[in-house]
């Protein structure tokens, strides 16, 4: 059941995302050829008026076909004059600019959702008695508050970074002290005490770090309409600002590592299915707000390629050859195609060390 939930969540998160693409070329009069769920020769289809409509095999996303994508092609005078590049800026912008803009009204819906039935958990600096292990254990109490980490104040997670920057000798491995002890001040029944802890590492996906072997309480807070809004708002932000911090960092291994592809995304979201609507609901907002990310970055063939071109054309005065965007295209593809199988192979690496770690 996991894995069919997964796949109508995805299926919808496209359908969406093209749906807005066509409703807003039917909005502003371009003729829409195509509507396609997936990729390659349909396996099944219909007519509706002047569109046709059809499922694909290739689970791979989806796509609106409108007429005169290409301007070299040529048409009846009754076709020409609604095809896409005889169009006006501000009309190409808006039909290609609706499908990104529908992945993010989805993600701000389904968060605004979440954020008012179940409020705001944020974290405490106060230990909990939850997973109190080694060697933390030896030192802390539930209930004590963190002040600093070697000086280090500030919210949970500087802290947190604090304490990995305490390395084992050598390769890291599971479990290895650190040869240097972070200093650790706490306050506990109003007093202010100090330990000297050395952290240990943990190899468990989703931190391999060194850390102290504790975990903060967590605060909740209701919050109404406006608030969840709110929320939500700074919550795309926060995760947008990582997003984009990761591909400008792509040269660099381990921000590399963090790219992710539809495979990961897939799983992320079989697993969730099978045991928490919510964290599904959750993790589909994040891949509904990832998708409207990558596909407004400014190269073809991605969305936001045609709205810089776009943009382009009008800044010009007059039309963009289509030779240049063509060899744009060509340099655009492969990116895609570059951040695919980064992508991909980040994946199939995850899936063979453990899987993915989704709660």
């Amino acid at each position: 059941m996991s894995w069919l939930l997964a796949f109508a969540g995805f299926a919808v998160l496209i359908i969406l995302h093209e749906a807005g693409h066509f409703a807003a070329a039917k909005a502003v009069g371009m003729r829409v050829e195509r509507f396609m769920l997936f990729f390659g020769r349909p396996l099944v289809s219909f007519r509706r008026g002047e569109t046709e409509y059809g499922i694909g095999p290739i689970p791979l996303g989806g796509y609106v076909r409108i007429t005169g994508m290409n301007p070299r092609e040529e048409f009846a005078d009754d076709v020409a004059v609604r095809a896409y590049y005889r169009q006006p800026v501000w009309k190409r912008i808006v039909v290609i600019a609706a499908g990104p803009a529908v992945n993010l009204v989805i993600a701000f819906v389904i968060l605004w959702v979440l954020f008012l039935s179940n409020g705001q958990a944020t974290s405490t600096q106060v230990v909990s008695s939850a997973s109190l292990q080694q060697p933390a254990s030896r030192y802390l109490q539930p209930g004590d508050r963190l002040v600093s980490v070697d000086g280090v104040r500030g919210d949970v997670t500087a802290m947190a970074r604090q304490v990995a920057s305490h390395r084992c000798a050598g390769a890291a491995t599971d479990g290895c002290t650190a040869t240097t002890a972070a200093r650790v001040v706490v306050v506990r029944n109003g007093e202010r005490l100090a330990f000297a802890i050395r952290p240990q590492y943990d190899a468990t996906r989703g931190i391999r770090r060194t850390r102290l072997g504790f975990t903060y309480m967590t605060d909740t807070r209701e919050l109404g309409p406006v608030g969840a809004a709110g929320a939500s708002v700074s919550g795309m932000w926060e995760v947008t600002n990582r997003t984009l911090s990761v591909f400008a960092h792509l040269f660099q291994a381990r921000e590399r590592k963090q790219v992710g592809s539809f495979v990961g995304a897939y799983e992320v979201t079989r697993q969730a299915a099978s045991f928490s609507m919510e964290r599904t609901l959750e993790i589909l907002a994040l891949i509904s707000l990832s998708l409207a990310i990558i596909n407004l970055f400014p190269f073809l063939p991605l969305d936001g390629g045609h709205i810089f071109w776009a943009l382009a054309e009008k800044v010009r005065g007059k039309a963009i050859p289509f030779a240049i965007m063509e060899r744009a295209s060509v340099i655009g593809f492969a990116l895609v195609i570059m951040l695919f199988a980064i992508g991909l192979t980040n994946d199939i690496g995850r899936l063979q060390d453990g899987g993915f770690d989704v709660r």
